[in-house]
């Protein structure tokens, strides 16, 4: 079996939710505890960072395993979903794993995946864990999938577990209030295990501290030397960074403000409440090169400069409000949006806080909008996407033809903007992103 043949084996065998969406989605821990016994209980095996939320947790990840990489540790990273290529998912200090690591393991417990039928998901976590045990890594930062209760990552028992954010997504399998996905989410918390929640909400709140309370982390309160409780908004960071005391960083979306407070928080937590330890100067080197330690890709990356062509990975209402907001901040008089969705995102709301140019505050300033189909069974069409809108802009359904389009239109000082899905994301990270 080559790679080729593998991963051909885990779609033909085990559509993932990335392509066919809710069919693909087995809840529970059973497939995933039977299949991690097969291969020798793995997650018993690692020291690991567990990290949640619903916008927010793949680069809160990638910055905390970027300060363990500079701090000389033997990184695992697990994240999901992946924009190109499957390995993107398993990296080892920033480094896909090897083709061979996915063949070896479909090759030696093929029979068993064929008896069991675990989710694509359930069988890429196994994977990522077992080739961390083999690797003998120092740590492993892992992001769950969906949700947190029932996520086949669950299985962990870390030394920090992080909830970035709580926000409709997913409703159809998490609940369709804050309340109820923050439960789930609020599954990842273990007794005795540290804690970091990235924002908090009047909603929310109260969810994380139930939880904390049967976990016996709460103490006394949050005020006392017994809680293992923290909330990463109400512990100053954002006034360090007003006072330019907190480290630069490489990811530059607005919204990545949310992201680094979650992780410094996190990773002071980390050194001070587990055996990991690293110096000051390791969260400040991990945070300035986190794109280039991890890989990190999609995140208001840059792919081109003439004309500057930008992606973004936000796609659904929670993320999309900061992109709206940093499209909104660019000065510059045409931005070209390249715009995609997949059916189970909530599509109109987003529409709502796309810029349009009625509300442009800068005269002159034009919004060129071309809907397009991301390359996946659950995408909406262009055509659908440009009757959501509901007003000028252009359906072009193939998205290298929507990016040559913008291309050919747009003048050297204008802006391409390509986003609203992982999917389109990916597509344009091949065309013009050199992976």
């Amino acid at each position: 079996m080559n790679y080729n043949e593998a991963i051909e084996y885990l779609y033909n065998s085990r559509p993932p939710f990335h392509i066919v969406g809710a069919d693909a989605y087995k809840p529970g821990l059973d497939n995933t505890l039977r299949l991690m016994a097969h291969v020798g209980n793995p997650h018993e095996h690692l020291r690991a960072v567990h990290v949640a939320g619903t916008n927010g947790k793949g680069s809160t990840s990638h910055l905390i395993a970027a300060v363990l990489q500079a701090a000389g540790l033997k990184v695992g990273l697990y994240t999901s979903p992946h924009l190109v290529d499957l390995r993107e998912r398993i990296r080892i200090n920033g480094i896909p794993v090897p083709e061979s690591k996915v063949v070896g393991f479909i090759e030696q417990n093929r029979d068993f995946l064929d008896q069991v039928q675990p989710s694509f998901f359930e069988t890429v976590t196994a994977m990522a864990f077992a080739v961390f045990v083999e690797e003998k890594v120092d740590v492993a930062v892992i992001e769950t999938g969906l949700g947190g209760r029932l996520d086949s990552t669950n299985v962990l028992t870390p030394l920090l577990s992080v909830i970035t954010n709580i926000g409709l997504d997913h409703m159809e399998f998490l609940g369709n209030t804050l309340s109820k996905i923050a439960r789930e989410k609020a599954g990842i918390i273990k007794p005795g295990v540290p804690c970091v929640i990235g924002e908090t909400d009047p909603q929310t709140i109260n969810v994380f501290m139930e939880r904390a309370r049967e976990c016996n982390i709460l103490g006394e309160g949050l005020e006392t030397t017994d809680c293992r409780i923290w909330f990463a908004d109400q512990c100053g960071y954002m006034r360090r960074r007003r006072l330019h005391e907190a480290p630069d960083c490489e990811l530059k979306g607005i919204y990545q403000e949310h992201n680094l407070q979650t992780a410094f928080v996190a990773l002071q937590v980390l050194r001070n409440f587990s055996p990991i330890h690293f110096s000051p100067s390791a969260i400040k080197e991990g945070f300035a090169k986190v794109c280039t330690l991890t890989g990190l890709r999609g995140r208001w990356e840059t792919l081109s400069t003439h004309p500057l062509t930008i992606c973004d990975t936000g796609h659904n209402s929670h993320g999309i409000q900061y992109v709206a907001q940093q499209l909104k901040q660019l000065n510059v008089s045409h931005i070209w949006i390249i715009f995609g969705m997949v059916n189970d995102k909530d599509t109109d709301v987003v529409m709502r806080l796309l810029p349009t140019n009625e509300q442009s505050p800068i005269a002159n300033k034009q919004y060129h909008y071309i809907f397009t189909t991301p390359n996946t069974q659950r995408a909406r069409t262009a055509d659908e996407m440009l009757a959501m809108w509901g007003k000028e802009g252009l359906a072009i359904p193939r998205p290298e033809e929507a990016i040559q389009y913008a291309q050919q239109h747009a003048s050297d000082g204008d802006v391409i903007f390509i986003g609203g899905s992982n999917y389109l994301v990916g597509e344009a990270i091949k065309l013009l992103g050199n992976l």
